[in-house]
């Protein structure tokens, strides 16, 4: 099958950082490579992958040598480059939200897009409306709840490569907040609970342009405690090391998260995590197995005194049998067929002649 992945320009495929969705388009195109499916990435430049990538930036945006001004300018020619070569494709697979709308409504190859983001904002129920045909993917099954009534063609659960982390048997000492700083992810939540319970919070996080206010008057006066250390913004190759090494992921969020890849990536070390009951969690998380799903600070301190019941080899085989690239992949592929195969069948019904 000839397949399009049409990635987000704010960071490289794979991301030098952070960045979830392009580290999961990544391994879906390295995947759909390895069983010879005839892929072409549409990303940054500075992306590295065995497709055939064609750049639609010169760097990604975020990391840019020279300040993005206009990213919208990029997403343009992004579209232009992708629609360009639209015909030559099966099927044309975006994770840039909406924006393509306009363009795949007007062309006849099969189109699919994976909603990588939040849904509860006023502001897109009259653009979904507009375009409710779109064949569009849900992340976890909590993400649709605000838009129950767009084409959903299914929900894939994001997947990472077995051999990505590594299994740890032994815990840690530390509990690991791992992600970005801002109001909606609560690493003050997390300072609170190492606090409470006595016990070392290593904090591996970015602060993005936006946030830095926040960060600056919120959370800067917290970090000053012995058991708090900030590493700051960790790429691919510390990740492993940092929660494999941990007693405990926490993932202490404060709204309706959509996926929450940190927590397969801890899962897949055998780490497990605290993590409070909101989105996507409780789809990811068995409490009890993987870790404990919490509604506030006191059950979350209780749930670090209770870590020696997981056991982290549960939770390795609870990230090998649900959450593998190998299986996200699989789940794509049959989602690529349908629509394909639906759209044939459309084609050939408008090409019936009229009766006379």
């Amino acid at each position: 099958m000839k397949i399009a992945q049409i990635a987000p320009l704010y960071e490289s495929v794979p991301p030098k950082l952070y960045g979830g969705t392009e580290r999961i388009v990544s391994y879906l195109t390295e995947e759909l490579v390895a069983r010879n499916h005839d892929v072409t990435l549409f990303a940054s430049a500075d992306s590295v992958t065995r497709a055939r990538l064609v750049p639609a930036s010169e760097s990604a945006l975020r990391l840019s040598p020279t300040p993005v001004v206009d990213t919208v300018a990029h997403y343009i020619r992004l579209l232009e480059l992708v629609f360009r070569e639209a015909h030559q494709f099966d099927v044309l697979h975006f994770h840039i939200d909406y924006l393509h709308f306009p363009f795949t409504k007007r062309q006849p190859v099969p189109t699919v897009t994976t909603l990588h983001g939040k849904l509860s904002i006023p502001d897109l129920v009259p653009l979904y409306k507009e375009f409710r045909e779109m064949n569009v993917v849900s992340i976890s099954d909590a993400q649709r709840q605000p838009l129950p009534w767009i084409g959903w063609c299914g929900t894939v659960y994001h997947g990472i490569p077995e051999n990505l982390y590594h299994f740890h048997e032994t815990p840690g000492e530390y509990l690991a907040f791992l992600g970005r700083i801002c109001p909606e992810k609560r690493v003050d939540r997390a300072i609170e609970i190492a606090k409470r319970s006595g016990r070392k919070l290593k904090i591996a996080a970015k602060v993005d342009p936006a946030d830095r206010e926040y960060f600056s008057d919120y959370i800067k006066p917290l970090l000053n405690h012995p058991l708090i250390e900030l590493i700051g913004e960790i790429g691919e190759d510390q990740k492993d090391e940092f929660l494999a090494n941990a007693l405990a992921l926490l993932f202490p969020i404060d709204w309706p998260e959509p996926f929450g890849l940190v927590l397969i990536e801890a899962m897949a070390c055998g780490t497990p995590v605290i993590a409070y009951n909101e989105g996507a969690v409780p789809e990811i998380i068995e409490d009890g197995k993987t870790g404990f799903i919490v509604d506030n600070l006191n059950d979350a301190v209780a749930a670090v005194d209770r870590l020696g019941l997981i056991d982290r080899k549960s939770c390795r085989k609870e990230f090998e049998k649900r959450f593998s690239a190998h299986r996200m992949t699989s789940d794509y592929l049959a989602i690529y067929e349908r629509i394909r195969s639906e759209g044939e069948a459309s084609k050939k019904v408008t090409a019936l002649p009229r009766a006379a």
